[in-house]
């Protein structure tokens, strides 16, 4: 038998992404085991931003319904090209000129860094009573990364009373975003910061606001994530890794 026969056949596309699926999924029920939670605690978040429509197409197919985009046109775009089983979460930097053109296809949003666009999201939902709309989450800069948004620890506390009282109803949890690192020992005490913030934040409005949402964790820390209580990784390379961009 020669060296050529025993080579593998190269995995098609649809191949590929099952392998890489399966995969992520494998490692995030594993790392959810570590900490005795259950896996189907945390939404795994597949981020689509770099990948061609019919790639988005074969995870849907796959059973990976929640889909994420950065920027609102390509979201609605793509929104408006695939199934409608996808569940789409905005988790980009959101202007506010733009949230009405996203309330009726997102079902989450995962950036709000300003009381400024808290409070246009509250008067859309006003404006549009009869639309469910997202459900949000606040970005909170826990590294202190000057090159990140969102809110600082100490403006969030400041402005939680404002926010709690004029939006309650949609905020549903916190997110933010690790530094650049694959450095655990850096990584891990931002999410872990992360919990401890929506725990304290739930004390100051009496459990009257339980915000069961933390969105943290990304292609290369999202094990990590869910060790520390993530609820929602956002994952978008190590899904399609070894497919032709």
């Amino acid at each position: 038998m020669t060296r050529q026969t025993l080579r593998k056949k190269p995995l098609n596309t649809s191949d590929r992404l099952a392998t890489n699926l399966n995969d992520v999924r494998t490692r995030l029920a594993e790392a959810c085991l570590r900490r005795q939670r259950d896996p189907a605690d945390v939404r795994l978040i597949a981020v689509t931003k770099s990948a061609r429509v019919e790639w988005i197409r074969e995870l849907i197919a796959l059973g990976q319904h929640d889909l994420a985009e950065n920027r609102p046109q390509q979201l609605c775009q793509r929104a408006g090209e695939l199934p409608s089983a996808a569940h789409w979460h905005m988790i980009g930097h959101l202007q506010r000129n733009k949230v009405e053109q996203l309330w009726p296809v997102v079902q989450w949003i995962h950036a709000v860094d300003s009381l400024r666009l808290m409070n246009r999201i509250t008067e859309v939902a006003a404006k549009l009573p009869g639309e469910h709309g997202p459900q949000v989450l606040l970005e909170v800069n826990i590294s202190g990364e000057a090159s990140k948004e969102g809110f600082t620890p100490q403006e969030l506390l400041a402005h939680w009373p404002e926010l709690h009282s004029v939006a309650a109803t949609r905020i549903v949890g916190l997110m933010t975003m690790a530094p650049y690192t694959d450095d655990a020992n850096v990584i891990r005490p931002v999410f872990r910061g992360l919990r401890e913030l929506r725990d304290r934040l739930v004390e100051l409005c009496g459990g009257k606001l339980m915000l069961p949402e933390l969105s943290m964790g990304m292609s290369g820390d999202f094990e990590i994530a869910a060790e520390e209580g993530a609820t929602m990784v956002r994952v978008g390379s190590r899904l399609f890794e070894g497919l032709d961009t």
